[in-house]
């Protein structure tokens, strides 16, 4: 056994220590500090409601930290699982533009998936089923049983499939960091591309047709993909059951 499989076990327990002492200290900030606790509940009502005009206004308040507000919602909701993240992606295109909407809400996207795989690989399924629903978990884990990496891209595509169970899933599985950010980088761009440039320019009753299309348009790829995993479970079965005989 050489020195980095014997520090391995070391640096995970220590990985631990810090992190489950993080969780605990914003747990206690949660609670004990009223304004905090006020703050975070109206930004969980705010992603429930889907009020775009709503988080439009609430992140514009901040003014100059207006983005570095948006990179903590979306790392935010990656990690409170299942709250919605196109509805920030949106929300920095018709504030921010739609190619520098793009570029934020892609990299804390990509920071958000980054501190859920670890949460993930750190703490264990444990944790992971609490943070997010263990029947949704079990759904996201037949995917990887069947494509790996490929079902990362695909997932990122799907608006109404959860970022950051995804993102769970994967911490537990043996997947390395590198391949997972890999294909959830070249997954998020192409929907960050067109959620920012077309969701940007639509208001209103044409903003929620555009989501009613996306939303039509991903449902049919699912469908797509479960008939895929159905036929290859149901052959496999069908040839396990064929036992050559003596």
């Amino acid at each position: 056994m050489n020195e980095k499989e014997v520090n391995a076990p070391k640096k995970k327990h220590t990985g631990k220590i810090v992190l489950v002492g993080l969780l605990i200290a914003c747990v206690v900030i949660y609670f004990a500090v009223p304004s905090v606790h006020t703050w975070i509940n109206n930004v969980v009502a705010m992603f429930k409601s889907g009020d775009f005009d709503q988080m439009r206004n609430f992140i514009a308040k901040y003014g100059k930290w207006a983005m570095l507000v948006s990179a903590f919602l979306m790392v935010f909701q990656s990690i409170a699982a299942p709250l919605p993240a196109f509805f920030i992606t949106l929300t920095n295109a018709n504030l921010f533009g739609w190619w520098q909407g793009c570029i934020l809400s892609w990299a804390s996207a990509m920071l958000g998936a980054a501190v859920c795989f670890y949460i993930a690989r750190i703490l264990g399924r444990d944790v992971v089923e609490k943070l997010c629903t263990k029947g949704a978990l079990l759904s996201i884990e037949k995917f990887f049983d069947k494509y790996g990496k490929k079902c990362i891209l695909i997932a990122r595509l799907l608006p109404f499939i959860s970022f950051d169970i995804v993102s769970y899933a994967a911490g537990l599985t043996a997947m390395d960091f590198g391949g997972f950010m890999l294909a959830t980088g070249l997954g998020q761009l192409p929907a960050s591309i067109v959620y920012s440039y077309v969701g940007g320019m639509l208001t209103g009753g044409a903003q929620k047709l555009f989501i009613g299309l996306l939303c039509l348009f991903a449902l049919a790829i699912l469908v797509t993909l479960i008939r895929q995993v159905w036929m290859a479970n149901h052959k496999d079965i069908s040839g396990n059951d064929e036992t050559p005989q003596a």
